[in-house]
């Protein structure tokens, strides 16, 4: 039964972290003659991939914490309405968030590595 959880836990995370990386995509894509005139006026590449990848990071983290409220909160809901017992472990709470963010760091690589290779004169040519 542990490894049927494992496993639907993995689908998930992969599930959720080809979400984030196509949100990115959008992101970069419509935000292409900002990159071009921020790398047009001294941006260099590094400075185009923390930004994006930060941006994806702080989305998955921002997820997890509403994951983790809203697991908690169901928990509490059902130690009410059942009398069941539940116990919440600071380092599992800890570990999910970092899971998360690690989710954003993967997923968001790419389409951050994407911004960061434009050509500025194409970026800003683009429509």
């Amino acid at each position: 039964m542990s490894n049927l959880l494992l496993a639907v836990a993995l689908i998930s995370l992969v599930v959720g972290g080809v979400g984030i990386m196509n949100i990115m995509l959008v992101s970069v894509t419509e935000r292409t003659r900002e990159i071009g005139l921020r790398m047009a006026v001294g941006a260099r590449s590094r400075d185009i991939l923390q930004q994006f990848l930060t941006e994806s990071i702080l989305l998955c983290s921002l997820g997890g914490i509403i994951g983790i409220l809203l697991g908690h909160g169901a928990a509490l809901m059902v130690h009410h309405v059942s009398n069941w017992p539940i116990q919440a472990s600071p380092g599992i709470v800890v570990a999910a968030f970092f899971v998360s963010a690690l989710v954003g760091i993967v997923f968001g690589f790419y389409p951050a590595w994407k911004a960061s290779k434009l050509d500025p004169i194409e970026a800003l040519r683009y429509e």
